[in-house]
């Protein structure tokens, strides 16, 4: 068995979080390549690391003094040093990072020292070797991932064992600093664990595992024990907070699992994410796997006599959304109507253009824009062999009271999306999650 180990800020937050890692990586001596994020928040009222380090660019930017702010990422590294006996010449680090960041240092440069420090605590904390991102993840001129030169890069990992690699950054050919988009550390922690062949991919956080629900709507939602690669990327797209989803696909085309576990509660079950395939949903003991949504979107329903024998009409009406660079999230259809529903977000001083080039392009009937939706996906690979989830979800929601607007079912059957009005969203959200689990 080999295991891929990634620790997120919260598990590496202070000296005391640092000592609850090594006892989970001395565990078990298959965990031999440890991925690190930069200190997160030691409570409420703390701040990220990667935070005041990007403050810190700012107000270099602004020319005014980031010096205090500075101070107070000092202190957290010294401090963490100090407390572990260790001694690896952090200030040094730090006076250097410091220096380059009065000089004009990139903000990615200055985003990655978090992890970059962190890498090199911890290595010396377990007497582990340290591997800069940096001779293993590429990254375009244009500044996208390169995957093909990383696979490449990682091979200098064949043969290697008991590593610290910090996340979230590598670098372009030029030699400067790329970070890959916050939360970043879940796209390296994958993509080492497929280049080290691992058998699972350990993913070490502040939670038990993922909820069926958001727990900010819904009261002590259920861990889901089980989820699909598939089922996760729905959800997450639905607003989700899971993983980064750009960390799902390394693993997911080495068909890698992840296990989603809790750095303060090494012994909870958590939950993994597996191929798709690899899981009888039904044995989970819901053909519900979670449920996630969205409010802010807005629909724009066009209406044309006999539109469905209009060739081109579908066609010409989302060249209009082309034109003004928006997506759509779905399209629902009748025989004389077609509907679009848009992010709030997309349309910003967009709407009246787009009415207005909808009437030039597709001269229809009416035009009817509603604003203030909701969508709510019910997400799960059993629903496509159970009888009746239909019939379940949206009983629910009537004796909730709550009026369905749009209705779209994919053609997997992995998830049923409803949109309603945004004021019903979170009434909806329970109905949808008390009606799977009562």
């Amino acid at each position: 068995m080999r295991l891929m180990t990634k620790f997120g800020g919260s598990s590496l937050a202070d000296a005391a979080q640092f000592k609850k890692v090594k006892a989970i990586v001395e565990a078990d001596e298959s965990r031999s390549f440890v991925v690190v994020s930069a200190p997160g928040k030691r409570d409420s009222n703390d701040e990220k690391i990667t935070d005041l380090l990007l403050q810190c660019y700012d107000r270099r930017e602004s020319n005014l003094s980031f010096a205090p702010l500075f101070m107070r990422i000092r202190q957290r590294f010294c401090d963490i040093e100090r407390e572990l006996g260790l001694d690896v010449g952090i200030e040094s680090e730090l006076l250097s990072i410091e220096r380059a960041i009065q000089n004009g240092a990139s903000s990615d440069f200055v985003a990655s020292r978090g992890e970059y420090l962190t890498g090199l605590l911890l290595a010396a904390y377990l007497g582990f070797g340290f591997m800069d991102p940096c001779e293993l993840i590429a990254f375009h001129d244009d500044g996208t991932y390169d995957d093909e030169t990383t696979q490449r890069w990682c091979q200098k990992l064949d043969g290697k064992k008991r590593l610290v690699i910090p996340g979230f950054y590598g670098r372009k050919r030029d030699g400067s600093i790329k970070t890959f988009s916050r939360g970043g550390s879940d796209i390296t922690g994958a993509i080492i664990a497929r280049a080290v062949g691992a058998d699972v991919y350990e993913n070490w956080t502040d939670v038990d595992g993922f909820m069926m629900a958001d727990p900010r709507i819904v009261d002590s939602p259920r861990i889901m024990s089980v989820v699909t690669y598939s089922e996760l990327r729905e959800l997450s797209y639905m607003g989700a907070g899971v993983l980064h989803e750009d960390s799902i696909f390394p693993v997911r085309r080495a068909r890698i699992p992840i296990h989603v576990r809790n750095t303060n509660k090494p012994d909870a079950k958590g939950t993994k994410i597996v191929p798709d395939g690899s899981v009888d949903a039904h044995g989970r003991g819901s053909v519900l796997t979670g449920v996630a949504g969205r409010s802010g979107f807005t629909i724009i329903t066009v209406t044309k006599d006999n539109m469905h024998k209009e060739v081109g009409f579908g066609y010409r009406l989302l060249r209009v959304l082309s034109h003004n660079n928006i997506s759509f999230e779905n399209c629902p259809s009748g025989i004389d109507t077609m509907s679009i529903i848009i992010d709030d977000s997309f349309l910003k001083g967009k709407l009246d253009a787009v009415i207005s080039e909808i009437r030039r392009d597709c001269e229809p009937n009416t035009i009817e824009v509603t604003s203030q939706i909701a969508l709510i996906a019910a997400v799960g690979k059993g629903m496509v062999r159970s009888v009746g989830v239909s019939s379940k979800l949206f009983s629910a929601l009537s004796e909730a009271g709550i009026n369905v607007r749009v209705i779209n079912q994919s053609s997997s059957e992995m998830n049923i999306i409803v949109g309603v009005e945004q004021r019903d969203f979170k009434d909806a959200v329970n109905a949808v999650y008390r009606a799977f689990n009562p």
